[in-house]
């Protein structure tokens, strides 16, 4: 950035190029999506996606691999955004600017992606994206989304049950997470100072004989909290579900659990969230969303995006690499999805 450039001013550009970014990126088809992608990011882009695609490395790379056989089976694609924010990078001492987006691509399912077999009905990839901007290019991107959800869409269940529910999910319930405008600072530092709270709460997780875990959880969330959780796990509602189906089942899951840190973390206005790569490693010693249980640490891939309402949080969307992880515990999903299916 250039140092005359005040935060504001710098926050505004960047959300102007994600924008232009968007616009032409959706536009675009067959080779104007390499095109597309080379106007707006740097020829070293750093890449980061769910399995099967991990991380790639330029933008003609993530176009060819990535969006060429997407758009081409997800046909008439559009990005139906839920949450557009930007902000500066807590983790490097707020020095470098970031804009994070959520929301779904939603296309006809004509054609077979990854294996999954298409439906010729209307599909949703949920999606939650965080770009890195320098100068007048994307530097970094981390493009992370619920495959399985997908799999799901189209009639197929890799998973046993979940604990919570499956949804196509929707945005905040204020209805207004675009912040394509410039917001007031100190909001910003209220939910990032919410998110942080809640982050250092549960680094160690308490004994449930000191404290029962809704009294735990209730420090950080509201008592009408959402989790929109990923496939596989589900979403749940209020805090004392919240610590029924998913927190106290995840807690009993787990030992063995590393925190690896986050490579951005960001707040503007009443939203903000993070990602790692990965964010912790744990070993499902306890069984695990209804799989048995592992000495075999495994990572996990993860961001999470947040409303906070007062000094709480509210509501909570996260995506987990399930695909990859599931992989490090010796079950590759879509390999055995494609095999079965004689693919």
């Amino acid at each position: 950035m250039d140092n005359s450039e005040s935060a504001a001013d710098a926050i505004a550009r960047a959300k102007r190029l994600i924008r232009h970014y968007y616009a032409a990126l959706d536009k675009a088809d067959g080779p104007q999506l390499a095109d597309a992608m080379v106007r707006f990011c740097a020829e070293d882009l750093v890449w980061r996606g769910f399995h099967p695609f991990n991380e790639l490395t330029g933008p003609r790379a993530v176009a060819d691999q990535f969006w060429t056989p997407l758009k081409s089976a997800l046909r008439h694609m559009q990005r139906r955004m839920d949450l557009f924010f930007a902000g500066r990078n807590e983790i490097d001492g707020f020095q470098s600017v970031w804009v994070a987006s959520m929301g779904h691509l939603m296309g006809l399912f004509d054609r077979p992606w990854l294996g999954i077999p298409p439906t010729r009905r209307i599909a949703m990839l949920r999606y939650a994206a965080f770009h890195k901007i320098e100068g007048d290019r994307i530097v970094e991107t981390a493009m992370f989304f619920d495959i399985p959800h997908l799999m799901v869409q189209a009639g197929l269940h890799p998973f046993p049950p979940q604990t919570a529910a499956h949804l196509v999910q929707p945005g905040p319930m204020t209805h207004d997470g675009l912040l394509f405008d410039e917001q007031p600072p100190d909001e910003g530092r209220r939910t990032l100072a919410a998110i942080d709270f809640m982050l250092n709460d549960v680094a160690t997780w308490k004994n449930p004989d000191e404290i029962a875990l809704v009294d735990e959880l209730r420090r950080s969330w509201n008592e009408d909290m959402i989790w929109w959780g990923p496939e596989g796990i589900g979403a749940t509602y209020t805090l004392e579900r919240y610590a029924e189906q998913h927190s106290g089942p995840f807690r009993a899951a787990f030992r063995d659990r590393r925190f690896n840190g986050h490579l951005c973390r960001m707040a503007e206005g009443r939203f903000g969230g993070f990602f790692g790569w990965p964010n912790l490693t744990l070993t499902p010693t306890g069984g695990f969303m209804g799989m048995p249980g592992s000495d075999r640490p495994g990572d996990m891939r993860v961001i999470d995006m947040y409303r906070r309402d007062g000094d709480k949080l509210s509501e909570n969307w996260i995506f987990i690499d399930l695909l990859h992880f599931w992989k490090q515990q010796g079950l590759d999903v879509l390999d055995r999805m494609q095999s079965l299916s004689g693919r």
